[in-house]
């Protein structure tokens, strides 16, 4: 909210939380009603079209957010290079909230304005008369009363609240505080007033303005720079007439320059004009892709995955990952995104992050997790991954994070391949074993002298195993042929703590993917579950049993441009083997972690801690 929020500052259906679409139930009602009555030929379309036309405009500003959220993770044509935050993410949440007051006011006109009903779809001399009002009074109204929110009385009221986002979003421009919200809407419904009460407005004509007003606020806010000079070499009095992003961000750093809607020949005319608008529109244009140390290569994991990464929906994407139903619903547009990112056939770039001098992309390779399990696919999958690390050492990276890749293991052997194929690649392939291991150790509760090993054996459970062996650890394993894995494992003088048994008391119980239900029943009350897999096992025990979340830690204040959960994690926690990427790069170490390599256990915890890293707390 603002510093000192003032009269009608909460939005009226704030408190019915994701139920708020109902307070237009009554007008779907009325639609069905006359539908039903009079026949869909004898309807008014212009009324009709309304709510339709909200979902548009819903897409629309989400496509906004896709592709300024693209730019951002490339750093591409950015203007302000700084990041945003969680707290932004969640002030911003309701930006949808514009668009069922703009439906409401519609919907009204629509019934109750006289010459808003029956509207023909098209009429040029509305047009021209929208648009003139647009330029005239809304442009010249629109400047004085931005001018007024900036007087100290009502900014600490209600403009305080939109300025609280210095970086800018595409949906930061419709969040305001429901009254000034509201003083907009009046605003630029002046023309469309005026067409109907003219008796010249059309149905055309309105969508194009609503959809003018949305394209024009979304660029303005999308904190990267796409018009192109050319625009205003060609027609030069265009400057006047049309902003751009880097003029609208000196607005949002700068505070008392560049007031103008979208037209700024009012800054000029009152001498308001940013004097470092033109160098900064410039620069913004030349502005290359930031150069990156450290990559960390992922994949998407489920088909609702597509929604939770940074670049798919901002609010879903700030919160753990959980399967819901709205999503779930969505099934044919999810089948959709994963056909169109099989077919894209490369890498992409998700999310950038810095700390200290360290500059940090994620890039996701357009495979999902049954993916890894085709034959057919395990080459081109190969080939993805190959490419990715060699476009990372193109862009300067120090280090590759195989990250969820090392479930393709049996793909590549955890990155052994390409060391094999490219021994002089120069880039260091960091898989994070020896992290994620040190994490499961340091979450088993101290003064434990026996664990339960249990699931599939992996790289970091025979890590575990060993390092625990060597502390006098007594590791039980209950299935043969897990036991005989570990085996060669573990030194001649320590294998005596690792013990074949299907009876134990053990209250610790490291687990790994593939445990079903049953055995997890098998542990007595009060049982801890540690996992040493990177996708957290089902929880079968209710019965005082707990379950620590997958190896990860907390990221220190220093890591900046965190708004995003990395899976099912919580907020600013990254797994360990995400982590280890990041320390590896700021040691500087000079080997590589992959295939059957592992580097020291403590070595690597001690350094994840030194640079801000810390244990995370139980789910």
């Amino acid at each position: 909210m603002a510093t000192n929020p003032g009269i009608l500052s909460e939005w009226p259906w704030k408190r019915l939380g994701s139920f708020k679409y109902l307070v237009l139930a009554p007008w779907v009602a009325h639609g069905c009603h006359l539908a039903a009555t009079k026949g869909w030929r004898e309807l008014d379309l212009g009324y009709v079209a309304i709510l339709p036309s909200m979902l548009l405009r819903a897409l629309h500003d989400q496509a906004w957010i896709t592709v300024s959220r693209l730019y951002n993770a490339r750093g591409k044509r950015q203007i302000v290079d700084r990041g945003i935050e969680f707290d932004q993410v969640d002030r911003e949440r309701n930006w949808d909230d514009q668009i069922i007051l703009s439906a409401i006011l519609l919907l009204l006109g629509s019934l109750y304005l006289p010459g808003g009903q029956n509207l023909p779809w098209w009429r040029t001399d509305g047009a021209v008369l929208l648009a003139l009002l647009h330029a005239g009074p809304v442009e010249f109204l629109y400047y004085w009363f931005h001018r007024a929110l900036h007087h100290h009385f009502l900014y600490t009221r209600y403009h305080s609240h939109h300025h609280a986002s210095i970086v800018t979003e595409p949906i930061t421009s419709v969040i305001h505080p429901f009254a000034e919200l509201l003083a907009y809407q009046l605003l630029f419904s002046v023309p469309m007033i005026t067409c109907a009460l003219t008796g010249t407005a059309s149905i055309i004509t309105f969508e194009i303005y609503v959809i003018y007003i949305d394209f024009m606020n979304n660029m303005g806010h999308c904190n990267f720079e796409l018009v192109p000079n050319r625009l205003f070499e060609w027609i030069p009095p265009l400057k006047y007439l049309m902003y751009t992003p880097s003029f609208h961000s000196l607005h949002h750093t700068q505070f008392r320059t560049n007031y103008s809607l979208f037209m700024p020949f009012y800054d000029y005319i009152y001498n308001t004009m940013d004097k470092s608008t033109d160098t900064l529109y410039e620069n913004s244009l030349k502005g290359k892709e930031k150069e990156v140390d450290v990559v960390h290569l992922t994949h998407l994991t489920s088909l609702q995955s597509i929604y939770h990464i940074r670049t798919g929906f901002a609010q879903y994407a700030s919160k753990p990952y959980t399967s819901m139903w709205q999503l779930r619903i969505m099934w044919p547009v999810s089948w959709l995104s994963m056909v169109l990112t099989w077919a894209y056939g490369s890498w992409f770039t998700v999310e950038r992050n810095s700390m200290k001098k360290l500059r940090m992309q994620s890039w996701a390779i357009p495979r999902y997790n049954f993916h890894y399990g085709l034959n057919k696919e395990k080459e081109a999958i190969n080939d993805l991954i190959e490419k990715a690390i060699s476009e990372a050492g193109k862009k300067g990276a120090k280090v590759v994070s195989l990250g969820l890749l090392n479930q393709a293991h049996s793909l590549n052997g955890s990155g052994e391949l390409y060391l094999q194929k490219y021994p002089k690649w120069g880039v260091r392939l960091v898989d994070g074993t020896s992290l994620a291991a040190a994490v499961v150790i340091h979450t088993i509760p101290q003064g434990t002298n026996q664990v339960i090993l249990a699931g599939k054996i992996s790289k970091v459970a025979r890590s575990v195993a060993a390092a625990l062996c060597k502390k006098n650890v007594k590791v039980i394993v209950t299935n043969k042929q897990e036991y005989h894995l570990l085996k060669p494992c573990i030194p001649e003088n320590e294998d005596g703590n690792l013990v074949l048994s299907t009876t134990s008391t053990a209250e610790v119980w490291l687990i790994g993917e593939g445990l079903d239900d049953a055995e997890q029943l098998r542990a007595p009350r009060g049982t801890e579950f540690i996992p040493f897999s990177q996708f957290p096992p089902k929880m079968a025990r209710k019965d005082c049993c707990t379950y620590a979340m997958t190896p990860a830690m907390g990221v220190p204040e220093s890591m900046q441009n965190v708004h995003s959960c990395e899976n099912w994690l919580p907020r600013r926690v990254m797994s360990a083997w995400r982590v280890a990427g990041i320390v590896h790069a700021l040691e500087g170490w000079s080997e590589d972690e992959c295939g059957d390599a592992v580097l020291n256990l403590e070595k690597v915890w001690s350094a994840a801690i030194m640079h801000g890293f810390h244990p995370v707390a139980q789910l």
